[in-house]
Formats: structure tokens, sequence, C-alpha cells
């Protein structure tokens, strides 16, 4: 897979997913948490620096745009970790790192359709078709990476653009 298509498909996942979350918060009455929030904004933050590594012309551009775009997606496997690994194992989740940069960002007055927490963590990891709520979005982190990765990857094997060195 070519770098700036892998760019693409990272932003078009990560986009896809948080879509995904609102149907299912919206119409199957599915409520996030906290860390299920702090999830949607790591998505929506990838969304961007791949587009910008699809659409790009500079090598340096895209690399820039595919290591911002792996580190966001580092932080979103993160987030799905915790919620499961810690916070969905406790009957609340409140005041955690999650809620304070929620309210600090003041996402869930900005838009709370997409970033107001309605529910606890343990509630908010129901499983989906078998599989809990916060494995779901680890899994969507690691393919991020893993195509933010082949995307830097791609974009630093280039040639740099510019006139053919004489030695």
């Amino acid at each position: 897979m070519r770098g700036p298509v892998a760019a693409g498909a990272s932003a078009g996942l990560a986009l896809g997913s948080v879509l995904v979350a609102l149907v299912l918060q919206h119409r199957f009455d599915m409520q996030p948490c906290a860390w299920c929030v702090l999830q949607r904004l790591a998505a929506l933050a990838v969304v961007p620096f791949g587009l910008a590594g699809f659409l790009a012309g500079g090598r340096s551009v895209r690399v820039t745009c595919a290591l911002a775009a792996l580190a966001l997606s580092g932080a979103g496997l993160w987030a799905a970790a915790y919620q499961h690994l810690v916070a969905a194992r406790t009957d609340a989740c409140g005041l955690s790192l999650a809620e304070r940069l929620i309210m600090a960002l003041n996402l869930h007055e900005r838009a709370p359709a997409l970033f107001m927490p309605t529910a606890r963590c343990d509630e908010a990891n129901a499983p989906l078709l078998g599989v809990p709520f916060a494995l779901w979005g680890a899994g969507l982190f690691v393919l991020t990476g893993l195509l933010s990765g082949l995307a830097a990857a791609a974009a630093w094997r280039e040639r740099p653009a510019g006139p053919p060195l004489d030695r």
C-alpha cells in the first residue's frame, strides 16, 4: 500500500469509527463514558493528519503528518486499554483524567452530542457482537497506527525532491 493511500485510509477509518459510535449512541442507546469520549477525540485528531498526508506533496509534510497520526493512534490505544483494564472494572470513573481533560477543553459544552459522557465506564464497556466495546476502540487504534506507520515509512523512503547530488 502506498504511503498517501495508507494515510488516507487511516483518516477514513478514524472518521468512520466516530460516525459508527454516534449511530450506536443516538440510535441504539449505547452511551459513552469519559474514556469513550477521549477515544473519539483521539480518532478525530487522526483525521486531519491522515488527510494532510494523503493530499500533501512534500515528503517532510507526509512524514510529519504520518508520525503525528501514529502518536495520536497510540494515545487512543492507551485510552482504550485504560478503559478496558482499569476504568471499566470499577463502578465509576468520575473525575478521571479523561473527564478533567474533557472539562478543561470544554468539549462537553461545545459539542455535547459528540463529547458528553453519559455513562459510567463499566456500563459503556458493554459487549458489541461479543467483544467489549473498549476492545473495538483498541482495534481501531491499532489499525490506524499501522496505517500511519506504513505511511510514515513510505514517505521516509521517498527520495527528496530537487536536483541529484553529484559526488
